[in-house]
């Protein structure tokens, strides 16, 4: 499963940037699912020091993304990018497995379903 979730060269670069400004030039990129959000999963991303034993570590352009197994299948495929715009700038999701997302673009659903639906705020 080492595809399974990749990252552009914009969104390798701006992680890079955020590892430097924080003095962990080693660390990784840690994204992940959780339940909730208004379509049942939300995806969260956090900056990571340690691996964990069972992660699945993916590496791009220099920068390691580590994936938990239960987060593994709900990301299988997916892409991350980073965008600025005038109307938004941050990290952003294409993940094939969503069938439904909010219009907030950090909450989904898949097929088999799953999660708890909450309201976005």
């Amino acid at each position: 499963m080492s595809d399974i979730v990749s990252l552009t060269d914009k969104a390798a670069e701006k992680v890079k940037l955020l590892l430097q400004e924080q003095g962990a030039e080693a660390g990784a990129l840690r994204v992940f699912v959780a339940g909730g959000g208004c379509s049942g999963y939300q995806y969260g991303m956090t900056l990571a020091q340690e691996t964990e034993e069972d992660d699945f570590v993916v590496e791009h352009d220099g920068v390691r993304l580590l994936v938990d197994p239960e987060s593994a299948p709900l990301l299988q495929g997916a892409e991350i990018d980073y965008v600025e715009d005038i109307m938004k700038s941050g990290f952003t999701i294409f993940n094939p497995n969503a069938v439904k997302s909010c219009a907030c673009g950090s909450s989904f659903d898949t097929a088999e379903g799953g999660g708890s639906p909450r309201p976005c705020y």
